[in-house]
């Protein structure tokens, strides 16, 4: 009778590297559904792939050394190679957490808004909602003055 063999405890998060692989342009989310499926087969030793929207033509996976990731990229279709060395988590950490727009924002700020009916105009803050993420502004185009309210993903700050 064969004695249980212990599962491998797995490696903590320090020990992970990020890589930047290229692939065919348009084609990051195929690579990437790929490369998925092979993780839950468990076919390959990464613990994740990230696509950034900012970042065309490259996939970022994170693996524990550059050889599980070289195994991992292995035949799979629309990948191009990948770039030297590896990424560090403050390249990357921008696109990972979204941060609030209403954060950056304050009352008497001048805005454009970048989204929706006014897109386009120039307005003036009067209120802020934090918990709503919305903004009451003040039309500076508008002939008469019109409060409105808008969601905050819509402002975009002009500089002073």
């Amino acid at each position: 009778m064969s004695e249980p063999v212990a599962e491998p405890e797995p490696e903590d998060e320090g020990n992970s590297h990020l890589f930047a692989v290229r692939t065919t342009g348009g084609q990051e989310k195929i690579v990437m559904r790929l490369l998925e499926a092979r993780i839950k087969m468990e076919k390959i030793n990464i613990q994740s792939v990230l696509l950034l929207s900012d970042l065309k033509g490259y996939v970022v996976v994170e693996a524990q050394d550059v050889s599980a990731m070289f195994d991992a990229i292995q035949g799979i279709r629309h990948i191009r190679g990948q770039l030297r060395g590896e990424l560090t988590y403050n390249e990357i950490d921008k696109y990972l957490i979204k941060k609030s727009t209403v954060s950056e924002l304050a009352v008497e700020n001048t805005v454009e808004i970048i989204a929706g009916p006014f897109k386009g105009m120039k307005a003036t803050i009067t209120r802020l909602e934090k918990e709503k993420e919305e903004a009451t502004v003040i039309l500076l185009d508008a002939t008469y003055q019109l409060p409105v309210t808008v969601d905050a993903n819509y402002l975009k700050l002009v500089p002073a």
